[in-house]
């Protein structure tokens, strides 16, 4: 059953059911699948569908009780929400607690279900964005609904925002009110979002892995130039062949182990509940943790080294002209503190002839796995599972945290789910047949509570 924004629930009975006595975990899966059901595709060149529907529904649920929350766009369609809670201490920093409403698109010919049907099978919410981040939205906005119900306020300030284009880089979404309506996050010190919270399972216990460092992107365009001609011709300034030469030494570079503090705190934990040893210069013993996280192995062992994958090839028009340029595009993530090394390992790698253009840069961040928010998120974890292990470590992609971050707002990845061992959580970023458990999102509503109550 699906909850409408405003209007009632319908009881066994027939009747409608007052919405002032719903919690967070009885409307946080009907909540979810209204999101799911919205296409938000966001394909990276503001022609898709935007974000506009599930801005509107974002409204229209903060709206139904009682809150008033601000609409904005930064292109027609694109557009994002802001409201503050009034907190019971007005004088601390406030927390920023942020979402995303854009996903990824998904080919539904390769989905078992409609990838926007927000089908409930077996338990599980199917659907684009059950992931990353519809299912975290959809906790953000039953916690929320139920506070202000029931008239409770938050332990501080809190600025509820859903974001457009987070998944293309943010600039219609988290950077464009950063940059056009900083206003709306005066006084906000911490914020907390996707990616972090989330359990797996390491040598047979509980671990949460709260996200407190993620890499910064760099995604680049090489540009060889050459001389143009005839196919037929001898031509020692051939630009593909300068290009391919280039991404073939960047594509096959093995980049070394660098141990950041985040990724080595992470690692010394899963080395204490594993009985693995641990030299953080030993490739082998780095990899046997890294293996040892299941799943989540796809995150963490993109961290212990900087990346730079090519995605991209385009050169030439037809096949008896020899073009007189070529271009590539690489997906670059550094490290917090190592991205000039990394850029000039890619100028070494390139070669004198190819030269790298900027399409889209952005930071890498990491903060201390210390302090009254982190206390207070892995206290909450542990009121609903205690003596279950809560690490940080540093997330390979990228959040709306960057942004965030020009304002010196420290930020968090804190989505809180307990998951089934047998659930591959981390492949479905982006992946297909996307899907979360219905009892994850029930006891992230309980998790988030308990931490806006007292972080």
């Amino acid at each position: 059953m699906s909850l409408t924004p405003g209007e009632p629930t319908l009881a066994s009975s027939g009747q409608p059911v007052p919405t002032s006595g719903l919690t967070a975990q009885d409307e946080v899966v009907s909540i979810c699948q209204d999101l799911l059901r919205l296409d938000t595709s966001n394909y990276g060149d503001n022609e898709g569908p935007g974000e506009r529907a599930a801005a509107e529904y974002v409204m229209a649920s903060l709206h139904e009780v009682g809150l008033e929350p601000e609409l904005f766009e930064s292109a027609p369609g694109r557009a994002n929400v802001v409201v503050r809670l009034p907190g019971l201490d007005p004088t601390r920093g406030a927390l920023v607690l942020h979402g995303h409403t854009d996903v990824v698109p998904a080919a539904a010919d390769d989905w078992t279900v409609d990838p926007f049907g927000g089908e409930e099978i077996d338990g599980l919410l199917w659907g684009r964005g059950a992931v990353d981040m519809k299912d975290m939205d959809a906790m953000i906005l039953a916690v929320v609904r139920q506070m202000a119900r029931e008239g409770r306020r938050p332990a501080r300030d809190v600025v509820l925002a859903m974001f457009a284009d987070e998944e293309a880089g943010g600039r219609y979404g988290a950077r464009y009110a950063v940059d056009h309506r900083p206003d709306l996050f005066e006084g906000a010190t911490e914020a907390i979002s996707e990616v972090g919270g989330f359990s797996v399972d390491v040598g047979g216990k509980r671990a949460y892995l709260l996200q407190t460092a993620e890499k910064g992107i760099g995604w680049l365009r090489l540009v060889a130039d050459g001389r143009a001609g005839h196919g037929s011709q001898v031509n020692t300034e051939n630009a593909v062949t300068e290009l391919a030469a280039a991404v073939a030494r960047i594509g096959s570079y093995a980049w070394p182990l660098q141990m950041t503090p985040t990724v080595h705190a992470l690692l010394t934990g899963v080395a204490d509940l594993t009985g693995l040893p641990f030299d953080p210069e030993d490739p082998e013993s780095v990899s046997g943790l890294v293996d040892a996280l299941g799943p989540a192995a796809r995150f963490v062992g993109a961290t212990v080294r900087n990346t730079a994958n090519p995605t991209q090839l385009s050169a030439g028009y037809k096949a008896n002209v020899i073009p007189g340029s070529a271009e590539a595009v690489l997906d670059t993530r550094f490290l917090p503190g190592h991205e000039d090394a990394a850029r000039a390992t890619l100028a070494e790698l390139a070669g004198p002839n190819v030269r790298i253009e900027d399409i889209h840069r952005d930071v890498a961040l990491e903060v201390p796995f210390s302090g009254s928010l982190v206390d207070a998120m892995v206290d909450a974890l542990h009121a609903e599972d205690p003596g279950a292990a809560v690490l940080p470590y540093t997330l390979s992609g990228g959040t709306d945290n960057k942004s965030l971050s020009i304002l010196g707002i420290t930020g968090y990845g804190f989505a809180p789910l307990q998951l089934p061992t047998s659930l591959d959580f981390s492949s479905m970023f982006h992946g297909v047949d996307e899907r979360v458990p219905v009892e994850s999102l029930r006891f992230g509503t309980r998790v988030l509570d308990r931490l806006l109550a007292t972080c």
